[in-house]
């Protein structure tokens, strides 16, 4: 059995990978724009530090100081809006640990007391809405902290745990919706792995044009592709919409050659949409990996010739 022969099924199956993970990158990219799913991911652990009140107040007291108002990204208002170039303010996705607790500090009331007793500091903890956040400074001023300076140090430590949660939920929301896409887009192209590694096995032609991308995917040193660019390369391996379009159904009738077309169907479809939802970038990293091995290796024997002669001069 050829090594190099398998490197190069290897090498289309991985160009095939990143260009379906591509795909869903980008799908999963807008639509996360257009839901504002990391921004309402945000929103979800910002209410824990106001609590949960009728039309949002303190959230929105919070979220409308200048401060954070400037941390609003900004895009199309709608689909329809790159026509017009309409943008607006989207949710808040992302506020530094330090900006949020001084934003914190000003709806609470702290920021302009630099020292307090016991009471004025219970007296402005009252005022707060009932939330984790004003459990919190319950907790701490029961526990002797009355600083300010020792207070902000706690609720910065608070809010990074906060902030590095609310990223969690983020990433396993997105993890789960790259995993469903991953699941459609293999469908919905019908994309078999093992029907398409057969095809690399037994041609030439196309193995050459699986190299042929391989080196294209490489020098674009991982660059942003449309949607349509990407389409078009599918394209260059007999990869259209729909399965129906490129399968070999059984040409008997008799149901073990059914079932094993169907086991392997599955299966080939499984192994493609566990491989897709990686991400492009995986297979980014292993296909530069696998294509260009000789230029890694020089470049690492180079530099290693250069420190030897560096230190025999140096020692000269």
């Amino acid at each position: 059995m050829s090594i190099p022969l398998i490197l190069e099924v290897a090498v289309g199956l991985i160009v095939v990978y990143y260009i379906l993970g591509s795909v869903v990158s980008l799908v999963t990219q807008w639509i996360n724009e257009v839901l504002e799913s990391r921004g309402k991911a945000l929103e979800q652990y910002l209410v824990k530090l106001v609590g949960e009140h009728p039309e949002n107040k303190y959230l929105n007291d919070l979220v409308n100081l200048p401060q954070l108002q400037a941390l609003r990204p900004i895009r199309y208002k709608g689909i329809l809006s790159i026509f017009s170039s309409t943008t607006e303010p989207k949710k808040l996705e992302k506020v530094p640990v330090s900006t949020l607790v001084d934003a914190y500090f000003d709806i609470a009331g702290f920021t302009s007391k630099k020292e307090m007793d016991l009471l004025q500091l219970a007296e402005l903890v009252d005022k707060l809405p009932d939330s984790d956040g004003k459990k919190a400074f319950i907790n701490w001023i029961n526990q002797g902290v009355t600083k300010i300076d020792d207070l902000k140090t706690r609720t910065s430590a608070y809010f990074t745990g906060l902030m590095d949660q609310a990223a969690a939920t983020f990433r396993a929301r997105a993890r789960s919706f790259v995993i469903m896409l991953s699941i459609g887009v293999t469908v919905l192209f019908g994309t078999d792995t093992i029907q398409l590694a057969k095809a690399l096995w037994t041609s030439a032609e196309l193995r050459a044009i699986a190299a042929a991308q391989a080196d294209a995917v490489v020098a674009r040193e991982g660059a942003n592709a449309d949607l349509s660019h990407l389409l078009e390369s599918l394209g260059e391996f007999s990869i259209k919409i729909g399965w129906w379009q490129t399968q070999q159904f059984p040409q008997s009738s008799a149901w073990q050659e059914w079932a094993v077309f169907i086991l392997l169907k599955v299966l080939g479809l499984a192994i493609t949409a566990a491989a897709v939802s990686q991400g492009s970038s995986f297979w980014y990293d292993l296909l530069k990996k696998i294509t260009s091995p000789a230029t890694s290796s020089s470049s690492s024997k180079s530099s290693g010739g250069g420190s030897s002669s560096m230190s025999t001069s140096s020692s000269g």
